[in-house]
């Protein structure tokens, strides 16, 4: 979750306060949470009582007890699988193409509208409620990138697409839209990626990181911008972000890695990357499987026109 784009909303509730529902009581310590905000706020998962999460509006607080309210300015609306976002499915896998701006695992502003919830919801059977979907999250996409995601669904794939995913097994290509056109149309870039606390980005470090490897080819040059085919021989949190940010070629929209917003007067929606293609062997039958992600609308606009001059 991007801390800078979630409001947090904290209250210590006073001795005459005990008892009162918390649809209640939020909304009369601030105005930028009215009941109907706060009830959809709660169905997310957005509410904390005593370090828990709540999903009850008519719970009642306790004084002392503090309430934390987390808003991340996305879509109240929950997100949910639909047909066009499946790539793949059997009894082992399920491959989805990713929207931009879901999240990938439950944040603390949300459980619902995540891709982890949407997929339970999606594998649920209705006719076996008490039964729990097997689900085995071996990889992750940031908020605001788009593409191919896999998971297991059988227990028998679990293992094995983690450690295929974690190992260099899998053959993972992106599409980057970056600012300025790289001096060497390929190469690759090798570093030692850390955190930096103060800015909660990712840096290269002359120690005391992990080893990130990225390599890339020009695809196509336009005004002010080229989009890059990326290869990932590592996968480092905010590899591709903070690798072409240190090389002074930042992805556009990349705000937080001081990507440009706006080409040539255009506001960008977003980071401009997208997992375009998985190659990778079956967990279970071994068979090598190519997993596409069509380029999102929202991308394809933007090159579109680029191309358009």
């Amino acid at each position: 979750m991007d801390e800078k784009l979630t409001k947090h909303y904290r209250f210590i509730p006073a001795p005459e306060e005990e008892g009162m529902r918390l649809d209640q009581f939020v909304p009369a310590k601030t105005s930028e949470l009215s009941r109907t905000l706060l009830r959809k706020i709660v169905d997310l998962g957005g509410a904390h009582v005593g370090g828990r999460r709540v999903r009850r509006c008519s719970l009642p607080v306790r004084a002392g007890e503090e309430v934390v309210i987390h808003k991340d300015g996305l879509p109240l609306e929950p997100y949910a699988l639909s047909p066009e976002d499946i790539i793949l499915e059997d009894k082992y896998l399920l491959a989805i193409a990713k929207p931009a701006g879901v999240e990938t695992q439950p944040t603390s502003a949300r459980y619902k509208g995540t891709l982890y919830a949407a997929l339970l919801d999606y594998l649920h059977n209705p006719h076996r409620p008490l039964d729990r979907p097997e689900l085995g999250m071996a990889q992750r996409l940031d908020r605001e990138t788009s593409g191919i995601m896999v998971f297991s669904i059988h227990r028998r794939a679990h293992r094995r697409l983690t450690e295929i995913i974690a190992g260099r097994e899998a053959d993972k290509s992106y599409l980057a839209l970056v600012h300025g056109r790289p001096a060497e149309k390929e190469g690759e870039i090798r570093s030692l990626l850390a955190r930096n606390r103060a800015s909660n980005r990712m840096r290269s470090v002359d120690k005391g990181g992990k080893e990130a490897i990225t390599r890339y080819r020009v695809l196509e040059e336009f005004a002010e911008a080229s989009l890059l085919e990326v290869k990932l021989l590592t996968g480092r949190s905010h590899q591709i972000r903070a690798h072409f940010s240190e090389a002074g070629h930042p992805l556009l929209g990349d705000v937080r890695y001081e990507g440009p917003r706006t080409w040539q007067g255009r506001k960008i929606p977003r980071q401009m990357l997208h997992a375009r293609r998985l190659v990778l062997p079956h967990p279970v039958s071994g068979e090598t499987l190519t997993l596409e992600a069509p380029v999102p609308e929202d991308m394809g606009e933007l090159l579109g026109r680029m191309r358009d001059g």
